[in-house]
């Protein structure tokens, strides 16, 4: 079983490479403004689960510069997104505002219409 989810993810991690989306070309002002505005936020993804492919293809159709953290193979983000954001669960996004108060926000759906509706 293991074999097959192995080779099933790499099929997943090539097609996501071959169709690849387009960063959006925003002007060198607007890009600073997006990577500021997106500085306190990370994804907690796996690299081959399809809902964080989804995920990571919607930021970067946005252009967003999102802080990527790899829950399955980095011990202290699976730490973190189990102790601090309540589950293990990815994608989750993590959203830390000026206050210092914590949002996570759990299922691909609702991370992409967020980022849509802040940043489209």
């Amino acid at each position: 079983m293991d074999i097959i989810r192995w080779l099933l993810g790499r099929i997943i991690l090539f097609f996501d490479w071959l169709t690849q989306p387009r960063k959006p070309a925003h002007s060198p002002e607007k890009q600073a403004q997006l990577d500021a505005q997106t500085a306190n936020m990370a994804i907690y993804q796996y690299a081959a689960c399809p809902f964080c492919v989804k995920t990571r293809r919607a930021i970067r159709r946005l252009g967003l510069n999102i802080e990527l953290r790899d829950a399955k193979n980095d011990p202290e983000y699976r730490q973190e997104l189990e102790q601090q954001g309540g589950k293990q669960q990815v994608p989750c996004l993590r959203i830390e505002a000026e206050d210092g108060s914590v949002t996570w926000l759990y299922e691909s759906s609702e991370i992409i219409a967020y980022l849509q509706k802040r940043f489209a």
